[in-house]
């Protein structure tokens, strides 16, 4: 694996016109990991990720994606190596469950041509791993919530880049389909050498599931370290505001994190 920094921000800062939303970031990020990104309502995760997948551009700062400036790559040629599932998604064209999919081809494919054998086959894989090849034929405008967030993911895994971004991409799914998901990151990311960059609002799948969280509060990083450092009593009140308890857990030595309701 190399050396160089997947991404590298360097005093990055991010506002909406006159409203501050990130401030003076300074991160590194390495390839083959699973980051968690975590923090409250209105923290800048969002904007983070949006920052990272080059779709909003540093008030002040840079932003390098293997040792490159994010912003000297044409859009065609960042989409084969980024991909990013948003948390809210919405088509209001009848197209098909497996044309959505295949769009995430479209990249690979060459203008004025017709998809290969292998942009057939990556667009069938990517549809049984997010359990949605038996409706390929249906429109998505008759999905729920839930089935097309799928079909978006499953678009990301066609897609075949090297990094993928999800923000909060599980919010409405349902346990099953949750932990499904997460579990096929997980094993990406171990054998393929895939880099998830994902906003997670569960504290215990990001424990689970992640090598490292980013922390963020008010727009800066308040914290960056493996799952087992971040999940803290005192963090969890410092970021939160809420009174946790965390243990390990017996079978994967992940922090297992238990709220107070009292």
């Amino acid at each position: 694996m190399s050396d160089t920094p997947l991404f590298q921000l360097t005093d990055l800062s991010f506002a909406y016109r006159n409203s501050p939303v990130l401030k003076n970031i300074h991160l590194q990020l390495n390839r083959g990991k699973f980051y968690g990104v975590i923090g409250g309502n209105g923290s800048g995760k969002s904007t983070l990720l949006e920052l990272l997948i080059g779709t909003l551009k540093p008030s002040t700062g840079t932003i390098k994606y293997q040792n490159k400036h994010l912003i000297t790559y044409s859009r065609k040629d960042l989409a084969t190596k980024l991909a990013l599932v948003p948390q809210h998604f919405s088509m209001d064209f009848e197209y098909r469950v497996k044309d959505v999919v295949l769009m995430g081809r479209h990249p690979h494919i060459p203008r004025f041509s017709s998809p290969s054998s292998h942009d057939n086959k990556t667009v069938e894989d990517a549809m049984k791993t997010m359990d949605i090849l038996r409706f390929q034929d249906r429109p998505v405008v008759a999905l729920s919530g839930g089935e097309l967030q799928r079909v978006v993911m499953a678009r990301a895994l066609a897609q075949e880049t090297e990094v993928l971004i999800l923000d909060e991409a599980t919010s409405n799914l349902d346990i099953q389909h949750t932990i499904a998901i997460m579990r096929v990151m997980r094993k990406r990311v171990k054998e393929n050498g895939l880099t998830v960059i994902a906003a997670i609002h569960d504290l215990n799948l990001a424990a689970a599931f992640c090598d490292d969280c980013l922390v963020l509060k008010d727009g800066h990083i308040f914290a960056n370290d493996t799952v087992n450092n971040i999940f803290t009593t005192d963090l969890l009140q410092a970021v939160f505001t809420v009174d946790a308890s965390v243990k390990q857990n017996r079978e994967t030595g992940s922090p297992q994190i238990q709220f107070s309701y009292q």
